[in-house]
């Protein structure tokens, strides 16, 4: 799935969809709107310009991961849309209550496929690409040997191997269409960005959880807007994340969000 830009009132999105497993088509979807909600608020002052783009890729990367996790996987939204997605799936989730529908969307378990990992267990999948990317970069690491080592990694890491190359090594684009040294850590930078961003939408507006429980997303979309999207690439991402959260990158807000979301789906998370 993917987003993309013809114009400033012309954005795109394409989405997955599997008829076995309903989460993926609803938040790849999810996602990459975050990701045209972005680029439609950027100031159409700013059209076919250098700031006609998002701040970097992180920050985009936490617009369509806000969306899709902090908004689209919270427990406010479903109770307002899981009586919705339930009568359009009658059958399928006869027997699925909420809690249930909520648990299992938010299962942490180890996978093989980086877009369909867990919150949790995401940015593992960054950390071994990473790894991975710079040992080929400095010359420790041969093209021919990755697929191994990338296995060896997710043995290593996540406890699983992948069968083939197509979920191994070749499940992501970034290798041959994107930037060489840079391109994965965007979406673990956009993971810490997102709860960052979110905390302090929060701080302003108290209620928008609340709202999101009703279905609104004005006020939260409106907050977005305001201090991130009409910016376009005006700002580099630590200004805009000072402008905004009035702090540098900092990772306690998305620790104290997992803390919170999963330890009260788990237990405590401490230790």
């Amino acid at each position: 799935p993917f987003m993309t830009k013809f114009s400033h009132d012309d954005v795109r999105i394409t989405t997955r969809v599997d008829e076995h497993d309903l989460a993926n088509a609803l938040f790849s979807t999810m996602h990459e709107t975050g990701h045209a909600l972005y680029e439609l608020g950027i100031d159409e002052a700013y059209d076919a310009t250098v700031l006609d783009a998002g701040a970097s890729l992180g920050v985009h990367e936490s617009q369509s991961r806000l969306w899709e996790n902090l908004v689209g996987r919270s427990r406010r939204f479903w109770e307002h849309y899981y009586p919705a997605l339930r009568a359009t799936f009658a059958e399928q989730l006869a027997d699925v209550d909420l809690e249930t529908f909520y648990r299992a969307i938010n299962r942490v378990t180890p996978s093989l496929i980086r877009t369909e990992a867990d919150e949790v267990t995401y940015n593992l999948h960054v950390i071994i690409r990473f790894d991975l990317e710079l040992e080929l970069l400095e010359g420790r690491l041969s093209i021919a040997d990755l697929p191994e080592a990338w296995g060896a990694r997710y043995a290593e890491s996540l406890g699983v191997r992948p069968p083939d190359d197509r979920d191994g090594v070749m499940q992501d684009v970034h290798w041959f269409a994107g930037p060489i040294g840079g391109g994965f850590q965007s979406y673990a930078l956009g993971n810490i960005m997102a709860a960052q961003f979110y905390a302090a939408a929060l701080d302003a507006h108290p209620q928008i959880e609340a709202e999101i429980g009703q279905g609104c997303f004005t006020t939260l979309h409106a907050w977005l807007r305001k201090n991130i999207y009409r910016h376009g690439a005006r700002y580099t991402a630590d200004e805009l994340l000072r402008r905004v959260t009035g702090q540098p990158l900092t990772l306690e807000p998305y620790l104290t969000y997992l803390r919170t979301k999963y330890g009260e789906i788990y237990g405590s998370l401490e230790g």
